[in-house]
């Protein structure tokens, strides 16, 4: 029996069952090394560093032999449930997972497991502009670079980058209308490449929150020894 909510409560999901192949065809990403951590105990570290997060759902493949030797800062409020075939069914999963002791209407952020260097600040300022707009939102960065269209690997245009941002996570939204968005992008074969661009499907508005530029999502080799100096940095700083 579900247990009756007094406030609305802030919950966190991390998709973890991907392969990765962009970054490697045998090794995780996730469990590589920065320091003496994963990049996913740095990620889980990182989302449940504030006190406001009620607790995290991660999402991991069955067939997950690292996840038992994962060791989180606040053991007590990581919970576990099996993810799917592609993102959208591991997010959905663990949002069936999390409406077993959750309410609808308490607000959800998913977070990329291979983003360790989320930043408290933009923790909080995301927090803070969804609980005051009551709106769904997620973290972006304005473009910088000149883009590029090209095929075959020649330029066919230059792409007019005003108001263009990057997406990041987290994303955040109430779990009900995130739960409904995904089922209804599923049910209707459409593309879902995050969780904003599900709940767009469902026309339903979603907001931009600026992040930071070293929010980086570990894909690359290469990303892993940018995400090290970008938190080796903060924890001299500190």
């Amino acid at each position: 029996m579900k247990t009756a909510q007094t406030s609305t409560k802030i919950w966190a999901i991390v998709p973890a069952a991907g392969s990765g192949s962009r970054f490697s065809k045998k090794a995780l990403k996730q469990y590589q090394m920065i320091e003496r951590n994963t990049v996913l105990e740095h990620t889980v570290n990182a989302i449940l560093s504030l006190s406001r997060i009620d607790g995290c759902v991660l999402a991991v493949s069955p067939n997950d032999t690292h996840i038992h030797s994962q060791k989180f800062k606040k053991q007590d409020k990581v919970h576990f449930c099996f993810g799917g075939q592609e993102r959208v069914h591991s997010v959905l999963n663990a949002l069936y997972y999390l409406r077993q002791f959750s309410a609808e209407t308490d607000y959800v952020l998913v977070h990329d497991a291979a983003r360790p260097c989320i930043s408290s600040d933009s923790l909080k300022a995301l927090i803070e502009y969804v609980s005051k707009n009551k709106v769904s939102a997620i973290l972006a960065t304005p473009v910088r670079d000149t883009l590029k269209r090209a095929c075959n690997l020649e330029i066919t245009q230059t792409v007019d980058r005003t108001d263009l941002w990057q997406a990041q996570t987290p994303q955040m939204a109430q779990i009900g209308h995130l739960i409904d968005a995904l089922e209804y992008a599923l049910a209707n074969n459409l593309i879902v490449t995050d969780e904003a661009s599900a709940l767009e499907l469902s026309q339903m508005p979603v907001h931009i929150v600026q992040g930071r530029s070293d929010n980086i999502k570990i894909t690359y080799p290469e990303d892993l020894e940018f995400a090290q100096l970008v938190l080796k940095s903060r924890s001299m700083i500190s």
